[in-house]
């Protein structure tokens, strides 16, 4: 029987634009409604507020990760068509870096050649880009996955929020919306740390606390700066 084996490394390229998006959808929509609210300003234009931060926040996270995931989308290709044309023009140079490669990891050197030979035999460039590059199928790019990963969450996110601050008595709405977002920020901290390997207390942790301390900065601006309209 086969030995099967999941590994975490597959899952990097979703968790990062998922989690991205849920955790900014979360607090930045909760900062602006925690701010808004906390201006004095009544609670339709505090929910129009709340849409806004979720609409465009959602837009402006599919666009940004489209845009910097393309540009490592663009850089990976680049680097294959190099290694693509070095290949063709160059073979045993080619398979002598390779060798090279796998002594730096330990082979013995004649080890290295044989190991070298037989994979560029198999497929040279798959064997260029895993072990000169580190491209792999696991950690390449995808724009459109993480641009579609990172709205759908980003809107989620800023769902729960906006849906507290529509039905949250109007005395309580910062106390309340400050209150659930930042006990969601803490489970999702947590369940990407464990998803992840890492310790989920720490993951939740070092959420809520940076979460805490950006709602509470909203406020203080709010109620600074904000005025009541009657």
């Amino acid at each position: 029987m086969r030995h099967a084996e999941r590994h975490r490394t597959a899952r990097i390229g979703w968790l990062r634009a998922a989690v991205l998006g849920a955790d900014d959808g979360i607090l930045s929509t909760a900062s602006l409604v925690v701010g808004v609210a906390a201006a004095g300003s009544p609670r339709h234009q505090i929910v129009l507020a709340g849409v806004a931060g979720l609409v465009a926040g959602a837009l402006s996270m599919a666009a940004g990760e489209y845009v910097s995931v393309s540009s490592q989308a663009d850089t990976e290709k680049a680097d294959l068509a190099t290694e693509r044309r070095e290949l063709a023009t160059d073979r045993p140079a080619e398979e002598k870096e390779l060798a090279d490669i796998y002594v730096r990891r330990g082979l013995d050197p004649e080890l290295a050649e044989t190991v070298a030979r037989q994979l560029m035999a198999h497929d040279a460039l798959a064997a260029h880009a895993r072990d000169e590059l580190g491209i792999t199928e696991q950690m390449t790019a995808r724009p459109l996955q993480a641009a579609a990963a990172s709205a759908a969450t980003f809107a989620v996110g800023a769902a729960l929020p906006l849906l507290v601050g529509i039905f949250a008595p109007m005395a309580q709405i910062s106390l309340m919306v400050s209150g659930a977002s930042l006990v969601c920020l803490a489970a999702l901290g947590a369940l990407a740390a464990r998803t992840g390997g890492a310790s989920p207390w720490v993951g939740g942790g070092r959420v809520a606390f940076w979460g805490a301390i950006a709602m509470a900065a909203t406020a203080i601006i709010g109620r600074l700066f904000g005025t009541t309209i009657s």
